[in-house]
């Protein structure tokens, strides 16, 4: 691709290559990234850069420093996933069962190779911190940093992130001001009930049939309690009860997830959870314990954040190649977590040459290494369009 040609060298782009290939080969999930975490370190450092280590365990953040000028910050997080890998690469992953499945080893290698090319040549006029995020898989590593004072440590004037789009064709970017990937909650249902032969109903309390009830009504908080222009997924995903085909089991299981862009909804949803939890005990005998987890929030691109993100996608990939309306997203990051914090926005980069690559969370997926200058390139321009020289 044609689009980052002038801005990042070959040698540049074989080196993202190699660290990108090297991380993919030695996976680590949540809060366990010791050895990604030190390839990072050394090479920040052989950058000449002053690196803070130890920020939720694993995460770091380095700065570059440029005159007087605005603070700019720039997330890449560093995790994997506990999937077994099946690419048949060479640079497979080392550790069976863990591997990189969403490109997060992309997102650093991009990261590294941008400040790299910002150490070097300095065009811009301001402070630009380089954080290295853990845990974005589930454990929330942005919220741990946030809470270890990430902000106060480092201030910022924005904050930015990016993500990779198998599903989006290479070279082509897409973002959007305001909630752009879903808040994600999680429950579970303890129904308790008395335990019977299957024969004999009358005699004990079914929780098969309480959960069967509470299953329903979960469905009608999205058809009946929320208005239909805020968007809200209810999805059980689990039921687990009995053991044999002639024993009503003492105990059912519920499991799922709430996915939704406004807190309103969210808090909402939470309350209708624990009305219906209390009607299915009170009407079926049965005990009904909820555990509602409050998990990512929304992630909302703040909206002068955005139009530099906006602006520098454009410079990179041309006016045509930025969906500025992206379609929101029910997935969802823990970067929301920093833009609560601090203003910021989030950007998703295609990936995809043939349409057909495996999407993320899959033990066939690999980040495209084409996409690294891209994905360099967008860094240096955000930086420039934030931090005028």
């Amino acid at each position: 691709m044609s689009f980052s040609q002038n801005l990042i060298s070959k040698e540049l782009t074989q080196q993202m290559q190699q660290w990108r290939r090297d991380i993919h080969a030695h996976p680590e999930t949540a809060f366990e990234e010791v050895r990604t975490a030190k390839l990072v370190e050394e090479t920040l450092l052989d950058m000449g850069l002053p690196v803070e280590t130890g920020i939720a365990q694993t995460g770091l953040v380095a700065t570059l420093k440029n005159g007087a000028g605005p603070t700019i910050g720039l997330r890449a997080d560093m995790d994997a996933l506990d999937i077994h890998e099946l690419t048949g690469k060479p640079y497979a992953s080392k550790y069976p069962g863990k591997m990189h499945a969403c490109g997060h080893d992309g997102h650093t290698a991009m990261l590294l190779g941008a400040a790299r090319y910002l150490t070097e040549h300095r065009p811009f006029k301001g402070t630009i911190h380089f954080i290295f995020q853990p845990a974005e898989e589930n454990e929330g590593g942005a919220r741990v940093m946030v809470e270890e004072g990430l902000f106060e440590r480092f201030p910022c004037d924005a904050v930015f992130g990016l993500h990779n789009a198998p599903r989006m064709p290479l070279g082509h970017f897409g973002i959007r001001t305001g909630p752009m990937l879903s808040a994600s909650d999680f429950f579970e249902i303890e129904i308790t009930g008395t335990g019977a032969h299957a024969a004999y109903p009358q005699s004990g309390t079914d929780a098969i049939v309480a959960g069967a009830q509470l299953v329903l009504a979960l469905q009608q908080i999205v058809s009946r309690n929320n208005d239909p222009l805020n968007p809200l997924v209810v999805s059980v995903t689990e039921f687990r009860g009995g053991d044999t085909w002639n024993v009503l089991p003492e105990k059912v299981v519920i499991r799922g997830t709430c996915r939704c862009f406004s807190e309103e909804v969210r808090h909402q949803t939470k309350k209708r959870f624990e009305e219906i939890c209390t009607g299915i005990q009170s009407q079926s005998g049965a005990t009904v314990q909820l555990n509602y987890i409050e998990g990512y929030p929304a992630t909302v691109n703040e909206e002068k954040a955005t139009q530099y993100a906006i602006r520098a996608a454009q410079q990179i990939a041309g006016k045509e190649r930025v969906n500025t309306e992206c379609p929101q997203r029910m997935g969802s990051e823990d970067f929301g977590f920093m833009q609560q914090a601090c203003p910021g926005a989030y950007i998703v980069m295609g990936t995809s040459e043939t349409g057909s690559e495996a999407n993320v969370h899959n033990p066939y997926y690999d980040f495209n290494d084409n996409a690294l200058g891209l994905g360099a390139a967008y860094w240096i321009e955000l930086v420039k369009q934030f931090c005028p020289a």
